[in-house]
C-alpha cells in the first residue's frame, strides 16, 4: 500500500482547472433543473383571488400545459448542450478546434476568429432542430408562432450574418489590444465596449431593427393623441412612435422604448394595439417614461459598464495563464482557449450579479408602476397587464425561488397588489 500511495502522481493545477470547470457545468445544470422542477411543483389548479378574473377553467389547463411544455423543452435543450460541452472537455475538443483554426491560419488574429466561427457553426446546426421545434411546433401548437419557413430561414441567415460581421469586427479589435497591449488591453476592450453599448442604445431601432421588421409612423388618431397628452402630461417630450409588424412572427405583444436623447422613440407591436385599449396602452406608456424618469436606463447602464470593466480586469490577470489552455487540452496559451475556460470559470460569479441587477430591476419595476400610478393609471395598467398575461399564457404561480434566480420584473400579483394597496 505505502508503495501505491508514493507512485501516485499529485494532480497538476490544470488538472484541478478542469475538474472545476466540469463541477460548475454540472452543478449550474442540476441547480438549474431544480429550479425549473419547483416551477412545475407550484402550479396550481387554484388562482389567488387577484388572478381569477385572467383565465375560465379550460385557458388556465391551457396555460399550465404551455408551461410545462416549456420546462420540458428547456430541460431536453440544457442537457443537451451539457452533454455536448461535457464531451467536448473529456475528448479534447476545444483543443480539435484550435489545431483545425491553426491549420487554416496562424495569423494572431485570423485564428481566433477561424476558432470562434467553427465552434458558432456547430453550435447553430446542433441548436437548429430545437428551434425549429419550438418555433413550429411548440409555439405553434398553443397559436403563439406565425413565422413561416422561409421567414425563419431569411431570419437565421441574417442573424449569422450580423453576428460574423459585428462579432467578428469587435473579436478581431480585442485580439489586436491584447497583443498591442497585453497587460492593458482591458481597458481598450472595455472602453470599447462601453461605446459600442451606447452605440447600440442609441441607433439600434434605427439600423438593425429594419432589417428584420418594418417601423411606420403611428397614424394620427386616438390613439396617438391619447399618448401625446399622457407625454407631455408627464413633462416627456416625445415625438417619434413607431409601430413594427410583430404579428407576421408571433401573436404576442410587446411595446418599448428605445435610442437616447433626439433619437428617442416608443415602438409598439401591432399586436398590442390590437389586443388594449389606448387607456391601456397609455397606462403602459406612462410606465416606461416612468424608467426614463427616475433614470433606470442610465443606472442600469452604468452598473453594467462596471460589471464589464471588473469582468475584464480579472480576465487580463487570467488570460496569459498557461494552465487555462493547458486545462483544456492545450499546451500553449491562446487568447481564444483562455477565454473559453475564463468563460465557464466565471460563471458563479456572473450568477451573483445577474441576481443583484434582477433586484435592482423588480424595484424599478415597482417604481414605474408608481409613476404610471400617479397619473390615475393603476387601474388601466392592471387591465393591460391581465390582458397580456391571458393572451400570452403566462405562468401566474410561479415558485418564488424561480422568481428570485431569474425574473427581472416582480410577479404579477405582486404587482397587481402593489397598485391596488397605493392607488386604489
Amino acid at each position: 500500500m505505502y508503495y501505491y500511495l508514493q507512485n501516485i502522481h499529485p494532480m497538476t493545477a490544470s488538472q484541478i482547472i478542469f475538474i472545476i470547470i466540469v463541477a460548475i457545468l454540472v452543478i449550474h445544470f442540476l441547480f438549474e433543473s431544480w429550479l425549473e422542477y419547483l416551477n412545475l411543483k407550484n402550479l396550481s389548479e387554484k388562482l389567488p383571488s387577484e388572478l381569477s378574473d385572467i383565465y375560465d377553467s379550460a385557458k388556465h389547463r391551457q396555460s399550465q400545459q404551455y408551461e410545462k411544455g416549456n420546462i420540458r423543452f428547456g430541460f431536453t435543450v440544457s442537457t443537451a448542450n451539457l452533454i455536448i460541452i461535457l464531451l467536448m472537455l473529456f475528448w479534447d475538443g476545444f483543443a480539435y478546434v484550435d489545431r483545425l483554426a491553426a491549420s487554416c491560419s496562424t495569423h494572431y488574429i485570423l485564428q481566433p476568429i477561424i476558432f470562434f466561427a467553427i465552434l458558432g457553426v456547430a453550435l447553430q446546426l446542433l441548436n437548429t432542430p430545437f428551434s425549429v421545434y419550438h418555433t413550429f411546433v411548440l409555439e405553434k401548437k398553443y397559436g403563439f408562432s406565425t413565422t413561416t419557413p422561409q421567414l425563419y430561414i431569411t431570419d437565421t441567415i441574417k442573424n449569422l450574418l450580423l453576428t460574423a460581421i459585428i462579432g467578428g469586427g469587435i473579436l478581431a479589435l480585442v485580439v489586436w489590444f491584447y497583443h498591442l497591449t497585453t497587460d492593458w488591453f482591458w481597458v481598450w476592450t472595455w472602453i470599447l465596449m462601453t461605446v459600442f453599448s451606447l452605440f447600440m442604445a442609441a441607433f439600434y431601432s434605427s439600423l438593425i431593427v429594419p432589417l428584420f421588421n418594418k417601423q411606420t409612423p403611428l397614424e394620427d388618431g386616438e390613439l396617438k393623441t391619447a399618448i401625446m397628452q399622457q407625454a407631455d402630461a408627464a413633462g416627456f417630450q416625445l415625438d417619434r412612435i413607431y409601430t413594427i409588424d410583430g404579428s407576421k412572427r408571433s401573436t404576442k405583444a410587446n411595446a418599448y422604448f428605445t435610442g437616447m436623447g433626439r433619437k428617442k422613440r416608443i415602438v409598439l407591436y401591432d399586436t398590442l394595439i390590437k389586443e388594449l385599449s389606448v387607456d391601456e396602452i397609455a397606462a403602459v406608456l406612462l410606465h416606461e417614461i416612468g424608467h426614463y424618469r427616475k433614470k433606470h436606463i442610465v443606472t442600469s447602464m452604468i452598473l453594467s459598464v462596471i460589471q464589464s470593466g471588473v469582468m475584464l480586469y480579472i480576465f487580463s490577470l487570467c488570460v496569459s495563464q498557461h494552465v487555462l489552455s493547458q486545462s483544456l487540452g492545450v499546451n500553449v496559451a491562446g487568447f481564444h482557449i483562455g477565454l473559453i475556460a475564463f468563460g465557464i470559470l466565471y460563471t458563479p460569479i456572473s450568477i451573483f450579479t445577474g441576481l443583484g441587477m434582477n433586484v435592482l430591476s423588480r424595484k424599478h419595476e415597482y417604481q414605474a408602476d408608481a409613476f404610471a400610478g400617479r397619473f390615475g393609471k393603476a387601474d388601466a395598467l392592471i387591465g393591460a397587464l391581465k390582458k397580456l398575461s391571458h393572451n400570452n399564457l403566462s405562468n401566474l404561480t410561479p415558485h418564488p425561488f424561480h422568481v428570485f434566480f431569474h425574473y427581472s420584473h416582480p410577479t404579477l400579483l405582486l404587482r397587481i397588489q402593489k397598485l391596488k394597496g397605493s392607488y386604489s
